[in-house]
């Protein structure tokens, strides 16, 4: 589950509301993660590869309208490709920032350093991360968590944690105030 993408996605833990159109038809949408390069969302337009289409959301009290392409359909889900301008990306970039910094995303990343896989989190640590997160652990041989850019956590994300320091004797650390405060103990959990 190596990120292998140009720009990482955000995941929001409860689907974003969104607007898109094409051909006349404007209809609801769902965004369920969101990168500068593209976003998955779920929409009743029908959208075929190659297809362009409106879409319009607002992150973070920025309203962003897009024109991306329609690359590829995941059962209900729809990929598409932002083909967007400077003004476009440096608003969408600001508004991402923004969405992580106050916890309303986050982004699960691995990294290799010094030769171990170092599972990052960045914005809320919550349930919406769970798939990816025992993936990780499961199959791709974590043995670090850093926790230093998490600004929400709730229950959820301490017990996912939890299960990877006891169960998968990974490490925990570099907690973030944020989670520092709700962790119990010294502030980092070695198995």
């Amino acid at each position: 589950m190596q990120e292998q993408r140009r720009h990482p996605r955000i995941r929001f833990f409860q689907p974003l509301p969104a607007s898109v159109g094409r051909s006349g038809k404007i209809l609801r949408a769902e965004l369920h993660n969101l990168s500068l390069g593209g976003v998955l969302l779920r929409t009743d337009l029908p959208l075929g590869a190659g297809d362009r289409f409106g879409l319009e959301f607002a992150l973070q009290g920025l309203g962003l309208d897009l024109a991306p392409v329609a690359v590829n359909r995941l059962g209900e889900l729809i990929g598409a490709r932002f083909e967007t301008g400077p003004v476009s990306q440096h608003l969408l970039e600001v508004a991402m920032a923004d969405a992580l910094n106050k916890g309303v995303a986050s982004v699960l990343s691995l990294h290799t350093l010094e030769g171990r896989k170092v599972m990052r989190i960045a914005g809320a640590l919550n349930l919406s991360l769970r798939n990816d997160f025992m993936f990780s652990l499961e199959k791709m041989g974590v043995a670090e968590i850093d926790l230093s850019e998490v600004s929400l956590v709730d229950p959820d994300g301490l017990a996912l944690c939890v299960v990877a320091a006891e169960k998968y004797h990974v490490q925990v650390s570099r907690l973030s105030p944020v989670v520092a405060a709700r962790w119990p103990g010294t502030g980092e959990v070695r198995p």
